[in-house]
């Protein structure tokens, strides 16, 4: 059976782990990210129905609608989900990273991050294994769209500029250090 890719468009980006693979309970993951489909996409939601259900169709497979990758944002409680369709989507392989311009992105780069809007080239496939019988997406590029709001907190940052002073140079403190005599040990 063949792989099935879906291209979306300006979509908002959710739980990125694409420079680095992703952490789940200490173990190293793929990387991946979930992407927030709006609820009025109606033409990109009826392709990946119809993708979906043709993958279902030609694999003779019943597969649970709580085993296929495209899920209702509304049964979410995260930031941002009310009204979409949500799409996770993975890859061993570091999925290719471009700007509008199609030119790469780095870390440095400071546009992909959660809350940003993207284009995304996923490709739907069938699993029937040991595992179970799932439709689960590859994620094969990202390319940033534009800023968007950021979701949650993050890490956070500092304005080191603001928050520290800078501390004058002073003598060393020695009045801790005491006097060892000649029976050292070592």
């Amino acid at each position: 059976m063949e792989n099935k890719k879906i291209f979306l468009r300006n979509v908002r980006l959710s739980f990125p782990s694409l420079w680095v693979r992703s952490i789940f309970d200490g173990k190293e993951g793929k990387y991946e990210a979930t992407f927030l489909i709006p609820k009025s996409d109606t033409e990109t939601k009826n392709k990946m129905d119809t993708t979906i259900r043709q993958m279902i169709a030609e694999s003779k497979l019943k597969i649970p609608k709580d085993k296929i990758c495209v899920k209702d944002g509304d049964d979410y409680e995260f930031d941002g989900y009310e009204n979409t369709w949500t799409l996770k989507a993975s890859n061993n392989r570091q999925p290719t990273l471009l700007d509008t311009d199609k030119t790469p992105l780095t870390t440095d780069d400071g546009k992909i991050y959660a809350g940003c809007y993207v284009n995304a080239v996923i490709e739907f496939w069938v699993q029937n294994n040991n595992y179970g019988k799932r439709i689960n997406a590859n994620l094969l590029g990202v390319q940033f769209v534009k800023h968007g709001e950021a979701f949650g907190t993050g890490a956070g940052t500092v304005n080191c500029d603001e928050m520290f002073n800078v501390i004058p140079s002073a003598p060393v403190d020695t009045s801790a250090v005491e006097e060892l005599g000649d029976d050292i040990p070592f």
